[in-house]
């Protein structure tokens, strides 16, 4: 099996720290500087960059409180392990996107949706209003409406599985939902179901999805949404990648 790193670029940051901890931030996930290794000093990058030293270590207290880097004395500025990034942060989410996503990404995501989404349909079919309920079957039709590798078939996607988190009434299920949004945006572009077969399959499933919370069946909801996570999973196996280098910036980018 072939594994492969893709890159969906997000939008560039508006000012000159926060672009230069999402690059600072873009090659430490992709690995170009190294957990547990120092990151050059402020003279080599406010050169690399082009900006002042109060704009770096902005952008360093940034990257610091994301759990990306720690400073020490007398050691300098260290990229900190795996464990300790906050993957719940929108940038660093976003940041992965830029540094490519792989499998291990795609399953992570995957095993925090099976921890929270299942649970998420089955508060979603005690609890939805018939506001919540119009919004998911909405969704639904657009993914109907779609084809399977379009954008629009994952923005119908993602706007059908926010919508049930949004149904379950529990703000924390809601809130996880947003924030991950990107990820999950990326996931379903890559787990597009070309076939025909496997767009039958994908509708068929999230059709159920929907019946079982318009029918207030939450074990059908929960064993269908369970269903849907696992398909995608099975169909990112087969995904194909390639690696894009994150792009340093210039002065001219900066403004500085």
């Amino acid at each position: 099996m072939t594994a492969r790193i893709v890159v969906i670029p997000t939008k560039r940051a508006h000012s000159n720290n926060a672009e230069v901890a999402r690059s600072i931030g873009v090659d430490i996930i992709a690995g170009r500087y190294a957990e547990g290794t120092r990151v050059p000093g402020d003279a080599e990058l406010t050169a690399m960059f082009g900006v002042s030293r109060p704009v770096l270590r902005e952008s360093v207290k940034t990257l610091v409180a994301k759990g990306l880097l720690t400073t020490k004395a007398r050691v300098g500025t260290v990229v900190r392990e795996r464990a300790a990034w906050n993957m719940f942060d929108a940038d660093v989410l976003a940041w992965h996107l830029d540094a490519g996503i792989d499998k291990r990404f795609l399953n992570d995501l995957a095993e925090i949706r099976l921890a929270v989404e299942p649970r998420a349909a089955v508060l979603a079919a005690a609890r939805r209003s018939e506001e919540d309920l119009a919004e998911i079957r909405r969704s639904m039709e657009r993914m109907r409406l779609e084809a399977s590798d379009s954008v629009g078939f994952a923005d119908a996607d993602l706007a059908l599985h926010v919508a049930v988190a949004r149904a379950s009434g529990n703000l924390f299920m809601r809130s996880i939902g947003h924030v991950i949004e990107a990820a999950l945006r990326a996931s379903f572009l890559l787990s597009a179901p070309v076939e025909p077969d496997d767009r039958d399959a994908v509708l068929l499933w999230h059709q159920k999805i929907v019946d079982a919370i318009a029918a207030g069946d939450a074990d059908t909801a929960s064993e269908a949404m369970v269903y849907v996570i696992h398909n995608g999973m099975h169909r990112h196996e087969g995904t194909v990648i390639e690696t894009a280098p994150a792009e340093p910036l210039s002065s001219a980018d900066t403004g500085e």
